[in-house]
Formats: structure tokens, sequence, C-alpha cells
């Protein structure tokens, strides 16, 4: 079997997450069509690449507003043989992450004016655009032949919208609604809504037995979110150098994670840790139950760990660089070890990689819709379909590049990977080499493909 026929039978599992057959195989039609389609991913285009520009089009918009399906059940392939095929030991590791899909349209109901991630330090910018919440499934794929960089599959896709500030003719109740409002629909409320969400479907999925272990950055790491007890769950977070911990909660003497980092007197400890495409060795201080006491009466047990800054150089003869220290804040105090934390925070990089395909390589939130359910959905309904085929490639070829895939150019020849652009590539290959044209995802030629991109 080749990517195409992977790719296609994972497709095929959603079936139940459809009522009606039609809504399904419609479904398929526009996404394969916002997928392998050239250009900006609009639903316009979508039509082109199949040739249905003369005729209705309503339904490929309908799918998305008026279909009844919930876009979480279609990551539910992911679930059945991601983790049974890839991860089947240890913690189940899952990076957690926002993103920002920038919009033009004023009509979207849930966009809103926010700080642009690109945006220089001394002058933050703003976007107007939607913003979502990420999770990704992180599959260890080195401990397979150990060498291959790990994957991270996404499982869920949320936005997170704010709710909209009253005008200033806005009434004192209508102010303290909002204000009630703030507190409930956050990110940090969102975030927890998340992880509870995901600990009961790993429980449907067979894996009641092992822990989940959630990886994220320093937006995590808050007492909204360190305060809530989860089942069979521990939350690790990046924190702040500056954050005050204490040894003994009922004690006065506080210190934080610069002056650890700084202490001489707590030794530092070494262990191998797979990042950058191998194994390297790396230095870090542990200290396991402390306290902090931001979290008032829900304080309980914590471990924080601080990473020695990591040499690197830009080329070979460039000069030898540091990167910065890290310091990461875990609810787990002693069940899981220091070596299983650290990979799984260098494993969470791999989300980023996430946000790059869906941005610059599918175009995720480039679709011109203004629907409340369109604006959430198609891009939800994107990112499923690309965690399918990074799962798809991975069954059909494994986690290394082979034959099958493109020649790389010069300037990429070190790449031991397909990259998300090389499966899309080699499955439009496959989408014009076939000759049979009653299978779920349609049929092009080159022609139509590039006539499309210009439409």
């Amino acid at each position: 079997m080749n990517l195409l026929d992977h790719f296609e039978a994972l497709l095929k599992a959603w079936r139940p997450c459809f009522r009606q057959q039609r809504s399904w195989s419609r479904a398929l039609l526009v996404g394969c069509g916002l997928f392998c389609g050239l250009g900006r991913r609009t639903i316009t285009r979508s039509i082109f690449f199949r040739g249905k520009e003369q005729q209705d089009w309503t339904a490929d918009y309908k799918v998305f507003s008026r279909s009844r399906w919930k876009s979480q059940d279609l990551f539910g392939p992911i679930f059945t043989h991601g983790l049974s095929e890839y991860d089947a030991a240890g913690p189940i590791a899952i990076g957690v992450d926002d993103t920002a899909l920038p919009r033009t349209g004023k009509k979207i109901p849930t966009a809103f004016r926010q700080r642009d991630p690109m945006s220089p330090p001394f002058h933050p910018n703003l976007i107007w655009a939607q913003r979502f919440m990420q999770a990704s499934l992180l599959l260890p794929l080195y401990n397979l032949d150990q060498e291959s960089s790990p994957r991270a599959l996404p499982i869920r896709f949320k936005e997170a919208p704010v709710p909209k500030k009253p005008g200033r003719k806005a009434t004192p109740e209508q102010l303290e609604a909002y204000r009630q409002l703030r507190k409930e629909k956050n990110l940090s409320r969102s975030f927890v809504d998340m992880v509870q969400e995901l600990r009961l479907r790993l429980d449907e999925h067979g894996y009641a037995k092992r822990t989940m272990l959630i990886v994220g950055d320093g937006s995590y790491c808050n007492k909204r979110t360190f305060t809530p007890e989860y089942d069979r769950t521990q939350l690790l977070a990046r924190c702040r150098k500056d954050l005050c911990l204490k040894k003994d909660l009922a004690a006065p003497e506080q210190f934080t994670p610069l002056e650890v980092l700084k202490d001489e007197s707590i030794p530092w400890k070494s262990t191998r840790i797979f990042y950058a495409g191998a194994w390297r060795d790396i230095q870090y201080k542990e200290l396991q139950n402390i306290f902090w006491p931001r979290l008032g009466k829900n304080s309980r047990p914590l471990r924080l760990l601080v990473i020695k800054p990591l040499p690197y150089q830009r080329s070979k003869n460039s000069p030898r660089e540091f990167r910065e220290e890290a310091f990461l804040l875990c609810t787990d105090s002693d069940q899981l070890s220091a070596e299983v934390l650290l990979q799984k925070y260098f494993d969470r990089w791999e989300i980023e990689v996430n946000h790059h395909d869906e941005k610059s390589v599918l175009g995720v939130g480039q679709a011109q819709v203004w629907n409340p359910q369109s604006v959430q959905k198609v891009p939800e309904f994107l990112v499923a379909m690309y965690s399918l085929l990074l799962l798809a490639g991975l069954n059909a070829y494994g986690p290394k590049r082979t034959s099958e895939y493109q020649v790389l150019p010069k300037w990429r020849r070190r790449a031991k990977r397909p990259s998300c652009l090389d499966l899309l590539t080699l499955l439009r290959k496959q989408i014009l080499a076939r000759e049979d044209s009653n299978q779920a995802i349609p049929t092009s030629d080159y022609e139509t493909m590039v006539l499309t991109a210009a439409a």
C-alpha cells in the first residue's frame, strides 16, 4: 500500500462522524480539494480543483455551516492507530500551544485584535486574527531505531476566542456580565477543559492505566492551570526565572529558579536526551517537593527542573554560542523520572513544526468563510486531515525518507525525514497516477491543478 491508500483508509474511518453518507462524501471531496489544490486554500479553489465551477456550489459551504458533525471526532484515528503502533509504553505526552490565524474579514465573529507573535519585543504589534489552541500527540520515534526524530500529530485544534467588550454606552450590568465572562472564557480555562476532555478520550480508547503528561510553554504556567487536581494527568510547563517558590510552605524564606541556577551548592546532573537529530548530553538541576505560594490553599508539592544553557554552532567555522537556560515546573513530584520529563519537554518543539506546516504549507485560515460554525470548522477540518497525512506517511514508509519521495534539492541534502511538503507532493503525484475514479479521493490531472491555482 502506498501513501494514498493509507491516507484513504484513515479517511474512511471518518464515516461514523457524519450522520449521512452524502455529508461524509461531500466533506471528503471538499477537504481533498482544499488539501491538494494549488494556491490559496479556499473553498472556491476546491470547487475549481474538482471541476465543479459550473454547478451549484452551496452544498460545499453547507457541509461546514449546517452539517452536524463534531470536529473532535475527526481525530479518532490518531488515538486508535498512532498510540498503539508508535507509543506503546510510558506516559502519553501531549504538547499544547496556542496560535493565531490572521484574517482580513471584519465579519468574522470570533476574530479579535491580539499581539503579533512575529513582532519584535521592543515594539509589539497587533493583528486581526482568530486564536486556536492546539494539542499534539508527541510520538517518540527515536525509540524505534535510536535515530529518528519525534513527530507531533495534532489531536485537537480548538478555537479559543475572547468575549466581545461592550461599547461606551454599556450599562453597569452589561459591564459586570462582561467581567464575569472574561473569567470564564479565557485561554487558561479552555486549557483545563481540553485536558479533562483528552483524559476522557484516552480512557475511551483503552489507555486508562497510562499517565497523561501535558507539556506547555510559559503561557500555561499560572494559577488557573496548576490549581486543578487532574486525574492521572501531570502538567509540565516552562516557568519564569523570577517565580517565587518555597521549600516549606510554612517558612517565610523564598527562592527563585534563577537563584537555583546560580547556586553552586546544588549539584548538576547529566543525562542523554534526543534532540536536533541526535542523542546529546545535557546538564540540569532538580528540586523536589517545593511549593508555589501563589496557589494558596491548593498548593501541593511540585518539582523544579533547571536546564543549563546548551552550546551550539551555526556552522562548522562559526564561534560557539549558548542557548538560554530553561526553567520547568511540574505537578509530578516523584512518579516520573527527570530524564522522561526532560525528553518530553524537548519533544514539544515538534508542535512548532505543526504550526509552520498548517499556516505556511496548508494555508489553514485562508478559507473565505464567515458563518459562525464555518470559521471554526474549516481550520479544524484541515488540521485533522494534516494529522492523518502524517500518520499515513508513517504507516506507509516509516519515519525516514525513502526513494518514494521527491529527490531533495542541493540545499536540503541533509534532511532525514519527510516534511509536510514532501508528503503533499507525493500525495498529488499518486492522485495523478490513479486510474480508478470510484475512490473517496477524487482524481485530477496536472493541467487542472495548474489552472485552478490561477483561477
